[in-house]
C-alpha cells in the first residue's frame, strides 16, 4: 500500500495505519502477533500485565520484592533496579501524604514564615 512505503506516509496517514493494524491484530493470539512480528524481522516486545510483572520468574527467583510499611499497611515494593552487592537498599515506610511536605520545602530553601503563609492560604 503506496500510504505506508515510507516513514513519512505512515506518519501522515497513521490513522489509517492503526486501523489497519488493529484489523488484523486483534484476530490473532498474542502469540500470533509476536511469531509474525518475529518472521517479518519486526522489533517487539510483549507488555506484561501488572499480574504477570508482580509473578514475573526472574523478579521471583532473584527476590526483588520487599515489604514496607505504608499508612494502609505492609506493602510489597520493587528493589531499585540497580543494586551494589553487599548493601542492601534503603526501603524507608512510605509517608502519609503530606507527612514530609515540610521538609521538602526546607530543602527546596522555603523559610518557616513562607511555609506558614502558604499553609495559612490552604495551598500546603
Amino acid at each position: 500500500d503506496p500510504r505506508f512505503d515510507s516513514n513519512a506516509r505512515r506518519v501522515a496517514n497513521r490513522e489509517a495505519l492503526h486501523a489497519s493494524i488493529d484489523a488484523v491484530f486483534s484476530q490473532l493470539t498474542i502469540e500470533q502477533v509476536i511469531a509474525r512480528l518475529d518472521r517479518a524481522q519486526i522489533a517487539n516486545a510483549r507488555m506484561n500485565s501488572m499480574q504477570e510483572f508482580w509473578d514475573h520468574p526472574q523478579l521471583q527467583a532473584r527476590e526483588r520484592w520487599r515489604e514496607v510499611d505504608s499508612p494502609v499497611g505492609p506493602l510489597k515494593a520493587l528493589l531499585p533496579p540497580v543494586t551494589m552487592r553487599d548493601i542492601e537498599p534503603r526501603m524507608d515506610p512510605i509517608p502519609a501524604l503530606g507527612e514530609q511536605t515540610e521538609q521538602i520545602l526546607r530543602f527546596l530553601g522555603y523559610q518557616d514564615e513562607q511555609i506558614c503563609r502558604l499553609r495559612a492560604e490552604r495551598v500546603i
